[in-house]
């Protein structure tokens, strides 16, 4: 076979895979553009059927004969069933008591809740059946455009109630961050936090509640919320003669920062703040890089006082927050000893601990 043959079949390779890619971004744009005109139709569906049936008085009975002159004519489409048909009415009487609701499709475009347009029928009917508010709907909407969320994913931020816990932990970022990361670093801390993807007795340690959110890494960082990456748990760092270790590190890819947590299965004590400043001064100077904003504290607690809070960060110089979590379901003592160790669950993980909590100077649990 030819050299020039081989370069030939190369470049189309080469050429093919382009195409592919082209053509896979192009299917990604038709969807977003279909599902939106398909929104843009209910939209307009659901206010001639409002009005419709304020002037004539038309019962369900119009929306059974609606949906079968309507299936009758497209028998692939699956939105013109009844339940949906009565679906895209109460989709269009709860969005247009806003401020745009009389205005036109077109307008719409031009106010925050084109959201709505612009995620699929299928996460606008989970906002619709579990938001009662239309500011919080709106903000789950916008949260799914943002971060592209699945539709089950949405349904357990809104069961959670991620709305009412976003940005309400306590934290001194307005002393210690610029306005904008200011913002964005309240944004990324919510309170409480819930941990209800594992089970633990009531008084479980520090030891036990950081096994579990390593072992559940994953619905973890979805509790975390978007742009952080795990780092490691019981990260070491070294301070003159002395070895210190952090609870769990992470690296926020949104604010281009590390965050360090901490974990307290105790209420909240003024001295804990003051070991987390420390941990962050360490964590500045020995892995902070070139382009990294400062690193952000996160210290998570059994319970807190909000006042001695507030007045334990006042005067703290790293900026750190402080929240709560909580633990949906808890085992009985009685069942306790049935269960494997926790050091049986880390051997079965891999997890890899430095010692035990007595010999870790610097451990989270050791303030």
């Amino acid at each position: 076979m030819s050299s020039e043959l081989i370069q030939s079949q190369a470049d189309y390779r080469q050429w093919l895979g382009e195409l592919k890619t082209r053509f896979r971004q192009v299917q990604l744009k038709a969807a977003v553009a279909v599902n939106s005109a398909m929104l843009q139709f209910y939209w307009d569906l659901g206010a001639d059927i409002v009005v419709k049936q304020t002037q004539f008085a038309w019962g369900d009975g119009f929306m059974k004969q609606l949906s079968a002159d309507l299936m009758s004519e497209f028998p692939d489409m699956k939105g013109f069933s009844v339940r949906n048909l009565k679906y895209i009415r109460q989709w269009h009487e709860f969005w247009r008591s806003t401020a745009i609701g009389q205005q036109a499709v077109a307008q719409l475009a031009q106010s925050p809740v084109s959201q709505i347009l612009s995620i699929p029928w299928g996460h606008n009917l989970a906002i619709l059946a579990k938001c009662k508010q239309h500011d919080e709907a709106l903000y789950y909407a916008q949260a799914t455009q943002t971060f592209g969320w699945s539709r089950s994913v949405l349904v357990h931020q809104i069961e959670s109630g991620l709305w009412q816990r976003e940005g309400k932990a306590i934290t001194n970022f307005a002393q210690t961050l610029p306005a904008a990361q200011s913002d964005l670093a309240r944004q990324m801390l919510k309170d409480p936090y819930k941990f209800d993807f594992f089970s633990l007795s009531k008084e479980h340690t520090e030891r036990e509640l950081e096994t579990s959110l390593v072992a559940h890494i994953t619905q973890f960082l979805l509790e975390l919320g978007a742009g952080f990456a795990y780092i490691g748990r019981q990260v070491p760092l070294q301070v003159g003669e002395r070895d210190f270790f952090l609870d769990m590190l992470f690296y926020h890819t949104r604010l281009h920062c590390y965050v360090v947590v901490e974990l307290k299965t105790v209420d909240f004590e003024p001295e804990f703040a003051g070991k987390l400043n420390f941990y962050l001064k360490a964590v500045d100077e020995q892995l902070r890089s070139e382009g990294d904003q400062p690193s952000i504290g996160l210290l998570l607690c059994k319970s807190k006082d909000r006042l001695v809070a507030e007045y334990a960060l006042s005067d703290i110089q790293k900026p750190m927050g402080l929240a709560t979590y909580t633990l949906s379901h808890t085992l009985p003592e009685a069942l306790r000893d049935k269960l494997p160790s926790i050091e049986a669950i880390e051997r079965e993980l891999g997890l890899d601990v430095v010692g035990d909590d007595s010999a870790q100077e610097g451990r989270g649990g050791g303030v």
